[in-house]
């Protein structure tokens, strides 16, 4: 039985910030899987989790932003490990990833990820030789950004719907490569399927002010492709489909992409 009142340990405080990063604020309750099954690891209760997860939201100036407050109870230790993680994202996140997969028994190549419907669970890797070509530090940041990204566009493209997670990437608005300060920001990110994501990385669709999309026109060239038509032009002026408590991408980010694109072409 977990232990009432028990103090929260530092390295506890990061893992649930990790969490609370990759959840909605409508997803902060006790009855969520993957709150369960993080606080069944942690030794306490689902609703002690739930409310330093609500805790953390009152100090979340994005949802600050949209009229949420959160619950007033947020300790002193709460404000200090809010201020640690998003004054050093990069080493934050890649320690508290870590602090997950030890809690989960991952072996380094798996992949965990957060499924609000379903939970916590481990991708096992693949047995037999595997190559790692990036930093333990670079590979546990893209986990946490794809995991934060998907769960944000509820585990779905934001264009086609397609909620199939191994078809689904978290793209960069702002390229990870040349924008290091918003490699791990949710709001440079958008869900959207592995043929998308190709897409708009290579600038042939983009996304306007109200989160339409656009095609450009060498997509457009292509249109009468039965193919191109179904996947891009069934869904040309139709708004990225986010859940009402998501965090939007930054229209200045959608606008930077925009306006290279337009440049380049």
């Amino acid at each position: 039985m977990p232990t009432p009142r028990r103090a929260w340990t530092r390295d506890e405080l990061l893992v649930t910030l990790n969490l609370y990063h990759k959840l909605t604020f409508g997803q902060l309750h006790s009855r969520n899987p993957a709150i369960i099954a993080l606080a069944e690891k942690l030794g306490r209760g689902a609703n002690s989790v739930a409310m330093k997860l609500n805790n953390f939201a009152s100090l979340d100036p994005v949802q600050q932003l949209r009229g949420i407050r959160g619950l007033q109870g947020a300790s002193a230790n709460d404000r200090a490990i809010w201020s640690e993680f998003h004054e050093d994202l990069d080493e934050a996140v890649a320690s508290s990833e870590e602090q997950l997969r030890r809690l989960f028994d991952a072996d380094e190549a798996d992949e965990v990820e957060v499924v609000p419907k379903e939970g916590i669970r481990i991708i096992r890797a693949p047995t037999g030789p595997t190559s790692v070509t990036t930093n333990v530090k670079a590979r546990r940041g893209q986990n946490y950004f794809r995991e934060a990204v998907l769960n944000n566009f509820g585990g779905a493209c934001g264009i086609t719907g397609i909620a199939i997670r191994p078809l689904l990437i978290a793209s960069h608005i702002l390229p990870w490569s040349k924008y290091p300060k918003e490699r791990l920001n949710v709001r440079n990110g958008l869900c959207l399927s592995r043929l998308h994501d190709a897409a708009f990385d290579n600038g042939l669709i983009a996304f306007d002010d109200n989160l339409k999309l656009l095609l450009f026109p060498r997509l457009k060239e292509a249109i009468s492709h039965k193919a191109i038509q179904e996947m891009f032009g069934a869904y040309e002026g139709t708004s990225l489909n986010l859940p009402e408590d998501a965090i939007i991408p930054d229209n200045k980010f959608l606008a930077a992409h925009r306006k290279y694109w337009n440049e380049v072409r």
